[in-house]
């Protein structure tokens, strides 16, 4: 039961249009209504009723109580299958417009945003459908039935919105134009499918999208969009009596329409001939990768053997466990493989494919593909392939039953495919089929004459360009002038007092924190640091893989915006936005200009509330971190850097701030499942107490206010935060010695833990004793000694950092070396540190030490960047720049004997850890010498 759209733009060009904008129409609403009009109850399954109004209109009730939100969705049953010739993608066009407005609705974004909806549309095959989720409440259900009946008949679709709508959807196009897996499937599907609109991607022809009739797309919207042809449905909380009233109201008095002439609604009569042998498409145009694909006519998704077809297909493409995977991706034919089975309302398609690396035979790997396939037939699916492939998709079922507002949305696809308890029909089939059911299908459909084959071949033809010879620059900049100068911001004074006074600071009623600090900046600059921190210990173990991949899909598209697409958005507003999670933070920065920051903080908004979790993009992403993690397994640094977090932060496995090893993380991996990482999504993404919100630069201070607001303001969390500390722990000192063989550098961790936070008496003295001891330029104890004067390693530095909230504190250092220079180092390290401890500072080392620190303060809060982080954390810990202009000074006052005395009282190296990893196991005689 997968959703058909945008996120699965790889799958035909679906379309998804977020809610950018709502639409009328060109019928009048019926000037006075007659008797009420009284909804006929149908039937209940599983707590799902179904009710009938007299003019056709389907309305399908799903209560549930514990949901904070209600959905409302309207489904018509038209898609590109129902389009004709002249008129592809209209039903996809046709969906954009009708976000334009209606008389009464004249602008549905706004209206939606000011009651904390959220709204979508999307087009597939078989169907249209729109939805809108909001908070509960009563006028905001009534509101959402009544817009739906309005702009079901009072839709505008108009010439001026066609005009510019079409270029929208033509970009759109051009955007899977450039995808060469969806340009392949295209071409494949049409091969496969010669007569029936099965083998049109719904996205359409680029000339019908160009040069459609607004007359055509008219008649379009008055023959479909009507209640005889649709299906609404309503889940989440609401009282089923009220809903039921406010339905008949809205949508009773909407007449059934004569269907007779142009309007009357006519069966797909045009069948797909039996396919007479295997056929095969070949795409050549430039691109980085290969595949073939394979796609397999099949029954439609209410026959009996669909189930069947269904668990073949994960058997079939699975990762890890499917048979395509283990007969190419475990051989390293190819990289990634899939396969699926659309469930659509006429027979339709099983497509399996395989991604192909330009360095391996495409050839080698559609033999395999083909032998696996037909092999089936020799070695069927064996019970433990089907029993997997069943829990697979039992639990992906049960898992979408437990929230409302998918079921409301997925049983009007199942309604497309024939009727909404076809979703409950599936579930027990998949219950109840046998591994001859599905070995039953792989006879049947998994055959050469049934087959159409499809290659991409990436094909770079060779260019010849003439260069051009240095032109006489003196002539060409003589009389160049340049543009506009670029704003030059003002002269800010980063002092604590005026940052202070400058920056506004309030609650949302919600909890979440917002600092605005509006100055001019060189070019009209905006910064923006988001934080949201969520989740509760309890709540969070065991989801690290869950909430780490979570926040790793935000950035790849939007319900409305692909991956590309979004790129191209943030593009085009000159703003860079990047976005990071794990299971306890999700958290962001966005650099833009004046003029485009309100746009992109409702792009940060769109990604954040409507991720797409495009399943393509999630097997990209843990393929990405898979190769991650492995090109890390044999590095030093990252060797050393993991056992020494492991050894001075231990923690039990599955706690969030467990590390875990490459292998556990490798596994975690593996076993993540896009389902999971939804649920986490799902659980834990919210705002409230935890987030905050800093804007620093030149903006308008109210307007922004009103827009964070609004953004930041309204969207609920199903669990509450509730931070997780860290807690000091006193480990054992321990040497550890990792051998990475092969590898000319080597890494050197040493540190120690003691309990102390930030705001105790001896950390400023601290502080200036780290700085003395490993920071600074090149000029710290250990930078002088072990770069300087011996040459051991290029970088070295460290220091002493406590918390804020929690009585934790650390020294650490960390240095690159030649592996053979290892003892040299530690010794070195050890010489400097007895040194400082035994003798103490200088007087002269103290007051150079305290310029050198302050000054670094000082450029901190006058850069932008910097201060925006600064104020983004005090937000967090309810502190103000007055708390830095305090410790600054604190810092400042302390006095020799003190910096001495405190490092004494909390470092000894008796307790130091150290970890060195490098190629220790190589002869010292082969080895290069500095």
């Amino acid at each position: 039961m997968l959703k058909r759209t945008a996120s699965r733009s790889f799958v035909l060009g679906t379309l998804l249009v977020a809610a950018a904008a709502p639409l009328p129409a060109q019928r009048a609403r019926p000037a006075a209504r007659p008797a009420p009009v009284r909804a006929e109850s149908v039937t209940t399954v599983e707590g799902i009723s179904e009710y009938r109004l007299p003019n056709g209109l389907r309305v399908v009730l799903f209560p549930d109580p514990a949901r904070p939100t209600t959905t409302v969705n309207i489904t018509y049953f038209v898609g590109s299958r129902h389009e004709g010739y002249g008129e592809s993608g209209m039903a996809h066009l046709l969906e954009h417009l009708v976000f334009k407005g209606t008389p009464t609705h004249p602008n549905i974004p706004q209206e939606l945003t000011e009651h904390g909806g959220r709204a979508n549309g999307t087009t597939w095959y078989d169907r249209t459908n729109y939805f809108i989720t909001f908070p509960v409440s009563d006028a905001n259900l009534e509101r959402a039935l009544g817009l739906e009946a309005d702009r079901m008949v009072n839709s505008y679709v108009r010439q001026q919105d066609l005009t510019s709508e079409m270029t929208v959807v033509r970009n759109e196009f051009e955007a899977g134009e450039n995808n060469p897996f969806g340009v392949l499937l295209q071409r494949t599907m049409s091969t496969a499918f010669l007569w029936h609109g099965y083998g049109r991607s719904t996205i359409g022809a680029r000339a019908d999208i160009e040069n459609v009739p607004i007359d055509r797309l008219q008649a379009f919207y008055r023959k479909y969009y009507q209640p005889d042809n649709a299906i609404l449905a309503v889940s989440g909380r609401f009282d089923v009596a009220q809903t039921l009233r406010w339905v008949e109201r809205y949508f009773g008095p909407i007449p059934r329409p004569e269907r007779a002439g142009p309007t009357r609604l006519w069966g797909t009569y045009t069948r797909e001939p039996v396919q007479d042998g295997e056929r095969s498409v070949t795409v050549r145009r430039v691109g980085d990768v290969q595949y073939v694909m394979a796609v397999y006519h099949v029954p439609p998704g209410a026959h009996q053997e669909y189930a069947a077809v269904n668990l073949l297909a994960h058997v079939i493409g699975n990762t890890p466990s499917g048979r395509l995977y283990r007969a190419l991706v475990e051989t390293r034919m190819a990289s990634s493989v899939g396969g699926f089975a659309w469930q659509l309302n006429e027979p339709g398609a099983l497509l399996v494919f395989a991604e192909v690396r330009t360095d391996r035979s495409l050839d080698s790997v559609r033999t395999v593909m083909i032998q696996v396939l037909d092999d089936l037939a020799a070695n069927p699916p064996t019970d433990a392939e089907v029993e997997r492939a069943r829990s697979e998709r039992l639990r992906d079922f049960q898992l979408a039953l437990n929230n409302s507002e998918n079921v409301g949305i997925n049983l009007t696809e199942w309604a497309a495919t024939g009727d909404w308890r076809l979703m409950f029909i599936h579930r027990d089939r998949i219950r109840a089929a046998t591994s001859a059911d599905v070995a039953g299908a792989a006879r049947s459909y998994l055959r050469a004459s049934n087959r159409t084959v499809g290659n991409f071949i990436p094909e770079r033809e060779p260019q010849r360009a003439e260069i051009p010879d240095v032109p006489n620059i003196a002539d060409l900049v003589a009389s160049y002038r340049g543009t506009a100068t670029i704003a030059a911001g003002e002269a800010f004074d980063p002092s604590h007092a005026n940052i202070e006074a400058r920056t506004r600071r309030f609650d949302l009623p919600n909890g979440v924190r917002i600092a605005l600090l509006a100055k001019e900046t060189r070019g009209n600059t905006v910064y923006v640091n988001f934080a949201q921190r969520m989740g509760a210990l309890n709540d969070l173990m065991s989801r690290g893989t869950d909430g780490s991949l979570a926040g790793g899909m935000l950035m790849r598209g939007t319900r409305r915006l692909t991956r590309q697409q979004l790129t191209d958005s943030l593009a085009r507003l000159q703003a860079r936005l990047n976005l990071f999670g794990s299971s306890t933070i999700v958290q962001g920065q966005i650099e833009t200009t004046r003029d485009n920051l309100v746009p992109t903080l409702r792009l940060l908004g769109e990604v954040l509330r409507e991720p797409a979790f495009d399943p393509q993009e999630f097997e990209l992403l843990r393929r990405e971190r898979l190769a991650q993690v492995e090109s890390q397994r044999s590095e030093p640094a990252a060797l050393g850097s993991l056992a020494f977090a492991r050894h001075m932060a231990p923690r039990p496995p599955g706690h969030p701030q467990y590390t875990e090893t490459f292998e556990e993380t490798i596994a975690a991996l593996n076993a993540a499942t896009l389902d999971n990482v939804r649920s986490f999504y799902q659980d834990f993404y919210g705002f409230g107490r935890g987030g905050n919100v800093t804007v620093l630069g030149d903006f308008d201070a109210t307007a922004v206010e009103a827009l964070v607001r609004e953004l930041f303001g309204n969207w609920p969390r199903r669990r509450d935060y509730v931070r997780v500390p860290f807690p000091y722990v006193d480990v054992r000192d321990t040497t550890i010695t990792i051998n990475t063989p092969d590898k000319a550098n080597a890494i050197f961790f040493a540190g120690l833990n003691f309990p102390m936070r930030d705001d105790h008496p001896d950390y400023p003295a601290l502080q200036l004793a780290g700085y003395m001891l490993g920071g600074g330029f090149l000029n710290s104890r250990l930078a002088v000694r072990i770069r300087q004067q011996e040459g051991i390693s290029y970088g070295i530095g460290g220091g002493i950092s406590a918390r804020p909230l929690d009585s934790l504190a650390s020294f650490n250092v960390n240095a690159i070396y030649a592996p053979q220079n290892a003892d040299r180092l530690v010794a070195a390290y050890r010489e400097e540190i007895e040194r400082a401890l035994r003798d103490g500072f200088t007087a002269a080392e103290v007051d150079a030490a305290k310029r050198g620190w302050t000054q670094q303060r000082d450029v901190g809060r006058a850069t932008d960047t910097q201060l925006t982080s600064t104020l983004s954390n005090g937000l967090f810990l309810g502190r103000t720049l007055r708390w830095d202009e305090d410790f600054e000074a604190r810092v400042r006052a302390v006095t020799v004997d003190q910096i001495n005395q405190a490092l004494r009282r909390h470092i000894s190296l008796d307790r130091v850890t150290m970890v060195k990893a490098g190629d220790f196991a190589r002869p010292a005689a082969a080895r290069p010498v500095p």
